[in-house]
């Protein structure tokens, strides 16, 4: 067994803590802009487009961390991160290190990852799923 085929093991386990990491600073985000916390003031009910990023951020970040709808919450985030980026940092500069925009970029490209990818292991969609599996008689 080669150094590559230990590591293969571990990926659902890696991929699933990638999850809730990103999930959990997604959703951090989302708390800062709807409650203003975290030291940041609490963006007002329906402001375009702060309010309503904050709600996808929450809503969806909290999706991604529990890993419920992990997949679809993953293509919106994505989405809105891509659309925030090119409204509100690319017009400031081309590369996200001149306009700001690192941060949407990276959740960007992560929630992609995880598109692709499924949520990994320690999901609750996966152990719902497990649950409802019906049992094999050999």
């Amino acid at each position: 067994m080669g150094a590559t085929d230990r590591l293969d093991r571990y990926q659902p386990l890696v991929l699933g803590l990638f999850r809730i990491v990103i999930g959990l600073l997604f959703t951090s985000e989302g708390a800062a802009t709807l409650f203003g916390v975290l030291d940041r003031d609490a963006t007002p009910a329906g402001d375009w487009p702060f309010w309503y990023a904050g709600v996808i951020e929450l809503v969806c970040g909290l999706l991604v961390l529990l890993g419920v709808l992990a997949r679809a919450a993953a293509f919106f985030s994505s989405g809105a991160m891509a659309f925030a980026y090119f409204t509100e940092h690319q017009p400031d500069g081309l590369f996200p290190l001149q306009n700001g925009g690192l941060a949407p970029a990276l959740f960007c490209w992560g929630f992609l990852l995880l598109v692709f990818f499924g949520p990994g292991s320690l999901s609750l969609s996966g152990v719902f799923r497990r649950d409802a599996a019906p049992e094999r008689r050999g």
